[in-house]
C-alpha cells in the first residue's frame, strides 16, 4: 500500500471508528458565579501562547495531507475556514512529500489558500534537521509539529519499531529551525515523566493530545489482520493528560484528544490549557456538511466560550485558571493516586 493510499485509509476510518467518550472532561464541574462583574463584550478571547503568536484559543489540528487530489481538497477547505476564522492550522504529516515530491501540492495548498494566517507544518520524531526546514520551507511555517506517535507505529502494520534518540532529534531540530518547536503526540497523551524530559530541551509548547479523541490505534488495527487489542484502550485521558503536563511544563500547553465542544476547551483552560486543538469534530463537518457548516460551528465555539467565561466571571483566558472547578470520579482518582491533587481546583480564589 502507499503512502497516499494510507492516508486516505486514515481519514475513512477516522470518520467511520467513533472516538471513544474517555476523555475525562465529564469528571470536572465548573463553579457558577452569580456576580460575574462583567458583559459578554468585556470578554478577550486573546490566548496567551509566547513564541505561536496565536489569535483564537481553538486551532485546527493535524490531519491530513499527502493522499493526492482528495487531501488537496480537504486542506484548502480547512485553511480557507482558518483563514475566515483567524485560526491557526496544522498540516498531517508531511513526510510524505518528502519522500514523494508528487505531494506536495497537498500540503502547499494550505499557504495559498491563506498567504497571511498561522501555520503549522508537521513531521514525526524520526525526522533529520534538514528534512524539518524542508517542511518549515513548503507551506512557509510559522512553527512546526513533532509527533510523537509510538503506539500507532507499533500498531501500524509496516511501522517503526524502534524509537531510539527522539529527544535528542527534538532538541537537533529545535536548535537549528528558525520557527518555534511544537512536541504532539497523537492521541495516547504526554505523561508528567514525557513532560519533564521536553522542559529540559529548547521547545515552545507541548500538545498532549490524549486518549479520548481519533484513536489510531483502533485505526491501524483496521488495517491489521492480527488485532493488536491490547492498545484500543491505550493512553492517558486528556483532561489528565492536561493536568500531567502542566505540573513540570513551564511554557505552552496546547489541549487536543477528543475536544467535543466549547465547554471541553473551556474545562481544558481551567485546568491548564493555554490553547486547544480540534481535528476529528472538524474533519467529520468538513467531510459530511461542507464549509460555511465547519465556518459557522468555529465562530459559534468561540461565541459559547465567550458566554461561559461571562458567567464564571472571567474577562480573560488566563483568568480561567483561576477559576474554581469541582473534581470527581475517575479523574479524581487518577490525579490523585498520580499525587496532583485535584481538591486544589476547588479551593482556588477567583480574584
Amino acid at each position: 500500500m502507499s503512502r497516499s493510499e494510507r492516508k486516505m485509509d486514515h481519514i475513512q476510518f477516522a470518520l467511520s471508528t467513533s472516538q471513544a467518550p474517555r476523555t475525562m472532561f465529564d469528571d470536572i464541574r465548573v463553579v457558577h458565579q452569580a456576580l460575574p462583574g462583567l458583559g459578554v463584550e468585556d470578554i478577550l478571547l486573546q490566548p496567551e501562547t509566547g513564541d505561536l503568536h496565536l489569535k483564537s484559543p481553538v486551532f485546527i489540528n493535524a490531519m491530513t495531507g499527502g493522499g493526492g487530489i482528495q487531501t488537496e481538497r480537504l486542506n484548502a477547505l480547512l485553511a480557507r475556514a482558518a483563514k475566515e476564522t483567524g485560526m491557526a492550522m496544522a498540516v498531517g504529516s508531511q513526510m510524505s512529500a518528502l519522500k514523494n515530491p508528487v505531494e506536495r501540492h497537498t500540503y502547499e495548498i494550505v499557504r495559498k489558500e491563506n498567504p497571511d494566517g498561522i501555520l503549522f507544518a508537521n513531521l514525526g520524531s524520526e525526522a533529520s534537521v534538514q528534512q524539518a526546514k524542508d517542511a518549515i520551507e513548503m507551506i512557509e511555517a510559522n512553527a512546526l509539529q513533532i509527533h510523537l506517535n509510538v503506539v500507532q507505529e507499533l500498531t501500524m502494520p509496516e511501522g517503526d519499531r524502534d524509537f531510539k534518540g527522539a529527544l535528542e532529534r527534538i532538541q537537533q531540530i529545535a536548535d537549528q529551525v528558525d520557527v518555534p518547536i511544537i512536541v504532539k503526540e497523537t492521541g495516547f497523551g504526554i505523561s508528567r515523566e514525557a513532560a519533564r524530559q521536553l522542559e529540559a530541551v529548547n521547545i515552545a509548547a507541548i500538545d498532549v493530545s490524549g486518549f479520548g479523541g481519533t484513536n489510531f490505534a483502533a485505526i491501524e488495527n483496521e488495517r491489521r489482520v492480527r488485532k493488536l487489542a491490547y492498545f484500543q484502550e491505550w493512553g492517558i485521558p486528556t483532561a489528565a493528560a492536561i493536568v500531567e503536563t502542566d505540573s513540570v511544563f513551564s511554557k505552552t500547553v496546547l489541549a487536543s484528544g477528543g475536544i467535543q465542544n466549547a465547554l471541553d476547551i473551556l474545562k481544558a483552560f481551567i485546568l491548564g490549557a493555554d490553547a486547544a486543538g480540534l481535528a476529528g469534530s472538524f474533519l467529520k463537518i468538513a467531510m459530511e456538511k461542507g464549509e460555511k457548516e465547519l465556518i459557522a460551528e468555529i465562530q459559534a465555539l468561540h461565541e459559547d466560550l465567550a458566554m461561559m467565561m461571562t458567567a464564571l466571571g472571567a474577562k480573560s483566558l488566563p483568568e480561567l485558571a483561576h477559576c474554581p472547578a469541582i473534581i470527581s470520579g475517575e479523574l479524581f482518582h487518577y490525579l490523585t493516586v498520580r499525587g496532583l491533587d485535584p481538591a486544589s481546583f476547588a479551593s482556588r480564589v477567583k480574584n
